[in-house]
């Protein structure tokens, strides 16, 4: 199939680098017109260039409530509309639970969870002008289960599930669905250097961030309008249970 995102805009945060750059392409080909949202501009004008004529760049920090008011202001002169956000930004970090400082904690919850909880704020009015929108928010196999050391990755990733499903019951009346992808570890920059092996995932490997994009096009398009408040696992296997040894 191709066309499966034919007039629509979508506008995916983080989408400069790892599985933002590829849900980015990925939209892009079923002809979305994307907008890639990140902080570093000469890089992000990069990335969007490199992305095709379909793909332009915004700057964007996802904690600050004026910049995405400017953000959505822009996309709506520039196309008219916004049909799908991804809020895709995000970032890890590690210390154990009582070492764990107030600034990373503040940080993380900041980026994770209330930058998309700005987002989709800053979105709703429009989508619901036009009576339609596809909100899909990514969260992590860390918004369903509880890691060691990751206390405020762990928090904000659950916290984003509950949000999505808060934001789905409110905004479906007005034709805007929301839902919630958790990878499981993907072949990106964020767990380089985590595991030796997949032992602990079924499928013995880490997944590539091209096989979240399909699940990305796939809520973005009409095919998913029954969809909505809804979690989507792509993890090999790794909250199913534990391996055969």
């Amino acid at each position: 199939m191709s066309g499966r995102l034919d007039g629509k805009v979508a506008l995916v945060t983080g989408g400069c680098g790892g599985m933002g750059v590829s849900h980015a392409r990925a939209l892009a080909r079923e002809g979305g017109r994307v907008v890639i949202a990140d902080l570093d501009d000469a890089h992000g004008r990069d990335v969007a260039e490199t992305l095709g004529d379909a793909v332009s760049f915004i700057a964007l920090d996802v904690t600050s409530t004026p910049q995405w008011a400017s953000a959505v202001a822009q996309v709506e002169r520039t196309f008219g509309r916004l049909d799908v956000l991804v809020n895709n930004a995000g970032i890890v970090d590690f210390a154990p639970i009582d070492e764990y400082e107030d600034a990373a904690w503040d940080r993380i919850i900041a980026i994770n969870l209330t930058g998309a909880f700005k987002g989709i704020r800053a979105v709703t009015a429009l989508m619901a002008a036009a009576g339609a929108g596809s909100i899909v928010n990514i969260s992590s196999t860390a918004g369903l289960r509880g890691f060691a050391r990751v206390a405020g990755y762990n928090a904000s990733k659950f916290g984003l599930r509950g949000l999505t499903k808060s934001a789905a019951m409110e905004l479906a009346s007005r034709g805007i669905r929301v839902n919630s992808v958790h990878p499981g570890n993907i072949d990106t920059p964020m767990i380089d250097g985590f595991f030796e092996d997949f032992a602990h995932v079924p499928m013995h490997r880490a997944g590539r961030p091209e096989e979240i994009s399909e699940l990305i096009v796939y809520l973005a398009s009409d095919e998913s309008s029954f969809a909505t408040g809804a979690e989507f696992v792509v993890d090999g296997g790794e909250t199913a249970g534990l391996p055969a040894q």
